[in-house]
């Protein structure tokens, strides 16, 4: 990384899906030993904590097509606040979340603080799911099932508009790799957005070396860097079975080390999270622990 300062955000919020757990995923990740085994890729790290989270049971769902809409707003708010004071400060923010709606704060204050100096950001979107749902075509109403399109300005108004502006994301500097999963209604937005969408299929027929090696350069084009939002469930639930919605047939665990030591080699990384890693459903906290290995491949380390 071009930066040595990083600064560690927890987001433990878990209003966006039906399954509860994802909460803890901040906790899992720190006892994974995060925050030591960064510092002996030699950086200075600085741990800022949670951000405050509404508990499901103190705060109803009142609209079933966009649950907990004004508590997630909140929450991202002020996680967009957070990643935007980080890196006006020289810190390279890294998210910890939550579920996948975590991303709409957290690209937010990214993109806002490019925005400020007349710049724009990519975005490379590991996950199994388009997450580009929105209130009219999502079948469950869950938030996490949205971000993409927040961030594309498609989303409910109150998250699409976080922050004063949208879209946050240019569509044409928006990459998902690892797509297998795709709601029958939310096809229309992922072909109609002009993301650039990498499936499985592209993965087996062209090798996941090609397919980042476009997907970076895509989101490089004309900004300043990308991105990486980094949803657990990108790995096949046989090396990652401790996440919010598990997709078989994923990336391998180390066809996920290869994307994410491209991702460094490419010194274009501005930003980072790590989302769904659910410790209710995990063995032996052993898909935080690979959270963590990818974050470190992600930020430097090597075999040899």
């Amino acid at each position: 990384m071009p930066h040595s300062r990083i600064a560690i955000i927890g987001a433990p919020l878990d209003l966006g899906q039906g399954r509860r757990g994802v909460d803890m995923g901040p906790s899992a990740l720190r006892v994974a030993s995060l925050n030591s085994r960064l510092q002996g890729l030699g950086y200075d790290v600085e741990d800022l904590g949670n951000i405050p989270v509404e508990q499901a049971e103190a705060a109803p769902a009142v609209d079933r097509h966009a649950k907990f809409l004004p508590q997630i707003a909140a929450a991202c708010e002020e996680l967009a606040n957070r990643v935007h004071s980080a890196m006006g400060r020289g810190c390279v923010p890294l998210v910890l979340g939550g579920d996948h709606s975590v991303a709409i704060g957290t690209v937010s204050g990214v993109s806002r603080h490019f925005r400020d100096g007349g710049k724009r950001v990519g975005l490379i979107w590991l996950d199994a799911h388009a997450d580009m749902n929105t209130p009219e075509t999502s079948p469950s109403g869950n938030i996490h099932g949205m971000p993409l399109a927040c961030l594309l300005g498609m989303g409910p108004e109150p998250l699409a508009s976080l922050a004063g502006f949208q879209p946050k994301i240019a569509p044409a500097n928006t990459v998902i790799v690892g797509l297998r999963e795709v709601d029958l209604t939310e096809r229309p937005h992922v072909r109609e957005s002009r993301v650039h969408a990498y499936t499985m299929r592209d993965i087996d027929e062209r090798g996941l070396r090609a397919v980042m090696e476009e997907a970076i350069r895509k989101a490089c084009d004309g900004t300043v860097g990308f991105h990486c939002s980094l949803d657990m469930d990108f790995v096949d639930p046989a090396d990652a079975p401790g996440v919010g919605t598990a997709v078989r047939g994923g990336a391998t665990y180390r066809e996920a080390h290869l994307a994410m030591e491209m991702i460094c080699d490419s010194r274009h990384m501005t930003s980072m999270e790590v989302v769904e890693v659910n410790p209710v459903l995990d063995e032996a906290n052993r898909t935080a622990d690979l959270a963590v290995e990818l974050i470190m491949s992600g930020l430097g380390k090597r075999i040899l």
